[in-house]
């Protein structure tokens, strides 16, 4: 008879380790790249938001590292992806507009944009894994309630 018991995925993996260092690096380039920018009246809240969605992608998945649980851990995920994903748009405005070195911007853009493919599927599969263990965990209980009866 398989056990019913689910095993649980460390969240303090080198790959976790990975993405926090690199989303780190990433908001310490951007918050580089805005303090260079001349504080130009009308210019500077798009600077502000970049440098704030930046930064809150670090800060968001150190706040999903330490055991929490799966739920919670998706969440901060979540919102870390929906940090990345400003930043790029603030890059990409940036860039439009054009704010400061166009090359800068390009690889800042790139990083942001690896950045929100890393988290894309780093929600997906943890939220399949969560599914799967849903599905095990029910049909283990009715596989007792069979036994049982």
């Amino acid at each position: 008879m398989a056990s019913c018991v689910q095993r649980a995925v460390p969240m303090n993996t080198d790959a976790g380790r990975d993405i926090r260092e690199r989303s780190f690096k990433f908001g310490c380039e951007v918050a580089r790249f805005a303090l260079k920018l001349a504080p130009v009246p009308g210019v500077r809240c798009i600077v502000d938001q970049l440098l704030k969605a930046g930064t809150a992608v670090g800060a968001n998945l150190e706040e999903a590292k330490p055991g929490s649980s799966k739920r919670e851990f998706v969440r901060c995920v979540d919102i870390a992806l929906r940090e990345a994903r400003a930043s790029l748009c603030w890059l990409r405005i940036c860039a439009a507009i054009p704010l400061g070195p166009v090359e800068r911007l390009g690889e800042l853009q790139a990083e942001a944009d690896q950045i929100v493919r890393i988290l894309t599927a780093i929600a997906i599969n943890t939220k399949r894994r969560m599914l799967v263990g849903l599905v095990v965990s029910a049909f283990c209980i009715l596989n007792s309630a069979l036994l049982i009866s």
